[in-house]
């Protein structure tokens, strides 16, 4: 049975692409109910002709829906509605994530798709992680794109779907996107695409990095980021710094607050040369050596390895594509 078969046809795909998530069009779609850690995934395939067979997409999202529950201790939302178009091509070309009626994922799939691509794909885990925080202020927007560029990776690495190699590899590559350049004025007044996300995902780094260093590896982001979530998910809304001190509460050490602080209102560069070293993370030519000689080492090892829960044991991926909406 392929995909297309399942669709309803009581509308066109474009009726599914535009700005908004069409709420009322996907609850008009046959759903297909997936449960993930105290989670429920509505499943709804919008009008095409997706080549990949039903249980083979399902698998994909169920997959990728069980790396972010790995990571969060639970699935983001108790009820998740996911919505499949099909579009022209191959591979996953985009995702949005909404929360003002209930949690919500749109996720563009080539109707030329094949398993291969589901398994290289970041895009589904990227908005998934979009969930797992609160709605905050227009001006902290690098918080959200940030967390879900740095969480992705890791996710998928401790869920056995990427190599740990390739989390340091696309992160060596990544992040000096998102340090600040000429009239930087912190990453609350500097919106641009690379201070967004990579910017954002910077923060990420290194707030996991200093918590572990200051809790001797006991506690990372993760224990922040659950508490952040135990208090609200993409649902609700909430001032950026309650959501810190809820985060910095829950690792003993005011890490979250303090970097805030430091990267707000102002540029502070990052040595990203001396981070790498201590950590452990070599460029040789065009490939990552991982060297566990390194002061840090043990911090590094700890952020891709996987905590006690659920996780997928399923092959690794091996490389990564881009999204037309997220990360160019």
């Amino acid at each position: 049975m392929t995909a297309s078969s399942a669709l309803a046809q009581h509308s066109t795909a474009a009726a599914f692409l535009g700005p908004r998530m069409p709420y009322d069009d996907f609850d008009r779609l046959p759903p297909t109910r997936l449960e993930v850690s105290s989670g429920t995934l509505a499943v709804g395939i919008a009008p095409g002709k997706l080549e990949l067979p039903t249980e083979r997409l399902l698998a994909w999202i169920e997959r990728s829906a069980t790396a972010v529950a790995a990571y969060y201790g639970r699935f983001p939302a108790a009820y998740t509605r996911l919505l499949v178009v099909p579009r022209e091509g191959r591979g996953v070309s985009g995702g949005r994530a909404w929360g003002h009626r209930g949690a919500a994922l749109r996720i563009t799939v080539g109707e030329q798709a094949t398993e291969a691509d589901l398994t290289r794909d970041w895009v589904l885990v990227h908005e998934m992680t979009h969930l797992a925080f609160p709605s905050v202020d227009s001006r902290h927007h690098w918080i959200e794109e940030g967390l879900a560029t740095y969480v992705e990776p890791v996710a998928r690495a401790r869920a056995r779907l990427l190599a740990p190699e390739e989390v340091w590899a696309d992160l060596v590559r990544g992040l000096p996107k998102g340090l600040p350049q000429d009239g930087d004025r912190g990453l609350d007044h500097t919106p641009t695409w690379g201070r967004t996300y990579w910017g954002g995902a910077l923060f990420a780094l290194l707030a996991d990095v200093e918590t572990r260093r200051r809790t001797q590896n006991a506690r990372g982001l993760e224990d922040a980021l659950r508490a952040i979530l135990a208090s609200g998910n993409i649902e609700t809304t909430s001032p950026l710094g309650a959501l810190l001190a809820i985060g910095d509460r829950a690792t003993g050490v005011p890490v979250l607050t303090e970097l805030y602080a430091r990267m707000k209102d102002q540029p502070a560069p990052v040595d990203l040369d001396t981070m790498w070293r201590e950590l452990g993370v070599r460029v040789e030519g065009q490939q990552i050596r991982l060297d566990d000689g390194a002061p840090l080492a043990a911090i590094r090892r700890a952020i891709t390895t996987p905590r006690r829960g659920p996780a997928a044991d399923t092959p690794r991926g091996t490389s990564r594509v881009m999204d037309q909406e997220t990360r160019q």
